[in-house]
């Protein structure tokens, strides 16, 4: 049983709508339990359907719960019309920040249907993890710590940020991973002031900062995880900023729990940097939510007023960011419960001179 799609449709009948378009592929995979690509859903209060093409189609019989497997005969978009109007769809709720404008129209075009904007519903179901999901993303970061604890062993002076990034890579692959949640960032001196410092030709030299922000996929959950080290000794300028941020951090994570605001949760971390005069150097937000995409709600945001729920996977990620001088960050991952979190990242954080 599809507890999930079954869900789906009971709001489907709650907000009066025929049907759903599904395109968005972290949610379709969500819904379906699909792993492949180029595959639309399309569920109705009591129907679904998944519509692939010819190289998916005995996977997705393989993979699916509860949907119909159509295929498409390589036109998509005759596919998805026929399925709606065999539907009887009259109201279709779509994805309006991922549907495109093509689609849309060929949609009003060729089914002559109500077509309404539901956002953020699928969204809102992946924001909140059973233990499986919980179980997935702590693999992640497991290979991801291994990978980290490999590259301390390994890193010195005169090594260029992309050769760092690609053995990081490559060993959370031998680790079995299915590959990176996103391009690993490895940020060195001067640029450990760009919070998001793809790795570069810059060699590691002595003295400096280096940002180290990765993570891996395993069973299609990401994993995301922040370091930074000083090569060589540190100065004391460097030590006063770097446990600005981890002492940021720690208040963030001894006081995250269900039922505050994600603003709320932002401010436990931004609260120490501001009070230390640094406020103007920490620009993001505090953490967002991890799972079947990097970066997804909940999102920990001065602007944000949403709450926190139990088992909302979040990453708590303060940093501080001075243009010439360097930049620390710090991040782990961490599963709300009712009065506290569970950190899922185990790396040492204590400042860590190489």
């Amino acid at each position: 049983m599809n507890k999930r799609l079954i869900k789906l449709q009971d709001l489907l009948s709650q907000y009066d709508f025929d049907g759903y378009y599904i395109s968005k592929p972290a949610n379709v995979s969500y819904i379906t339990g699909f792993t492949g690509d180029d595959s639309i859903a399309i569920v109705t209060k009591d129907k679904a359907f998944f519509i692939t093409d010819s190289r998916y189609t005995e996977q997705a019989k393989i993979e699916t719960d509860g949907f119909s497997i159509i295929d498409n005969n390589r036109d998509m978009f005759k596919a998805v019309s026929e399925c709606i109007n065999l539907s009887g769809i009259k109201k279709l709720g779509f994805e309006s920040g991922y549907m495109t404008y093509e689609t849309y129209s060929m949609l009003k075009e060729t089914c002559k249907i109500q077509l309404e904007p539901l956002n953020n519903i699928i969204e809102s179901f992946r924001s909140i993890k059973d233990e499986k999901e919980i179980e997935n993303i702590k693999q992640a970061q497991r290979i991801a710590e291994k990978a980290f604890e490999h590259i301390l062993s390994i890193i010195k002076v005169g090594m260029k940020e992309k050769d760092i990034a690609a053995e990081i890579e490559y060993y959370m692959r031998k680790e079995g991973a299915e590959g990176t949640s996103f391009d690993t960032i490895v940020a060195s001196g001067f640029r450990s002031a760009l919070p998001h410092g793809k790795a570069s030709e810059k060699t590691i030299e002595n003295g400096e900062f280096v940002t180290f922000d990765f993570g891996c996929k395993y069973n299609g959950y990401c994993s995301d995880m922040t370091r930074t080290v000083v090569i060589g000794k540190a100065t004391e300028e460097q030590k006063k900023i770097y446990n600005i941020v981890l002492n940021a951090q720690r208040n963030a994570i001894e006081n995250l729990k269900a039922n505050i605001k994600e603003n709320e949760g932002d401010y436990l971390a931004r609260s120490i940097i501001e009070n230390e005069g640094y406020g103007e150097y920490f620009g993001h937000s505090l953490g967002h939510g991890v799972g079947l995409e990097i970066h997804e709600a909940p999102f920990m945001a001065k602007n944000k007023n949403g709450i926190l729920k139990v088992n909302m996977v979040v990453t708590v990620e303060p940093g501080i960011y001075i243009p010439n001088f360097g930049g620390v960050r710090i991040e782990d991952m961490v599963v709300i419960k009712e009065n506290n979190v569970l950190d899922l990242t185990n790396s040492p954080k204590d400042l860590m001179e190489i």
